[in-house]
């Protein structure tokens, strides 16, 4: 990977915030050697004093830690680049995170969007109502729609967040247990409850449309509680499991699951 040191920004604050980005990227990784004073100094075309404060300022930051007599080492690790997260997060844990975004993005969408925006989420809304007896295909429209709905937030950061759930969702830990959650029964009450939130969203009913966006996403929860309840019986029953552990059965409780 290449790097750029911009002359531009003089001064120790600037090196400080440039050499800052290029750890944070992962261009210097953890416990990497930073180059020498007087190579960053040249590189950025200042007195090595103002590249020895930057470095102060960065061990200040814990983001790097300073040898004696062998030089500046990264010190800073993001631990979402050590663990799978998808893998990592639970039913629940990823309930709580939707439960968090997706009424803030209510409130954004009903502030923000168009009527273009909103013929965009209805077209989304009929697109996953298609789909009542297929699960796989259900999933995807419903990713869809909850990503078209962040969409019409016009905000690119909850847009990007609500990208990294779907990738979550996606996730096959998730994908290969769908079916235990999204019976028809199941699907015909997410899509009363995506219907009744795209119209209140249309009538800018704010209160409203937050109450239903919370309620469709304790809708999932519970269901996900039960499935796993159900799975953990099944495994536990000698007469359905045939006496064996069933870990890997389609409910299995050590699965992840994808909800409406």
């Amino acid at each position: 990977m290449n790097t750029e040191y911009p002359r531009s920004k003089v001064g120790a604050s600037g090196i400080f915030n440039s050499i800052r980005d290029h750890i944070v990227n992962g261009y210097y990784s953890f416990n990497e050697k930073l180059p020498p004073e007087r190579t960053l100094a040249t590189n950025y075309g200042v007195a090595r004093g103002t590249v020895r404060a930057a470095l102060d300022q960065l061990q200040s930051a814990n983001m790097v830690r300073k040898k004696f007599g062998s030089g500046t080492y990264v010190n800073y690790a993001s631990s979402f680049n050590q663990i799978d997260i998808p893998k990592e997060t639970s039913p629940l844990e990823l309930i709580e995170t939707r439960m968090a975004v997706e009424t803030h993005i209510v409130r954004l969408v009903i502030s923000n969007a168009t009527t273009r925006d909103l013929g965009t989420l209805e077209n989304a809304l009929r697109t996953v109502q298609k789909y009542r007896q297929n699960p796989d295909r259900f999933s995807m429209a419903d990713e869809a729609f909850h990503m078209t709905l962040a969409e019409c937030s016009k905000n690119p950061l909850i847009i990007w967040i609500y990208q990294r759930i779907n990738d979550i969702r996606s996730h096959e830990q998730w994908a290969e247990h769908k079916s235990g959650i999204l019976t028809p029964r199941k699907i015909a009450r997410y899509n009363e409850q995506h219907s009744k939130l795209v119209r209140l969203i249309a009538r800018r009913d704010m209160d409203r449309a937050i109450t239903q966006m919370v309620q469709h996403l304790h809708q999932a929860k519970k269901d996900i509680l039960e499935s796993l309840a159900e799975s953990e019986n099944y495994s536990n029953d000698p007469v359905k499991s045939n006496g064996v552990s069933v870990p890997n059965h389609p409910t299995g409780s050590h699965s992840r699951f994808q909800d409406a």
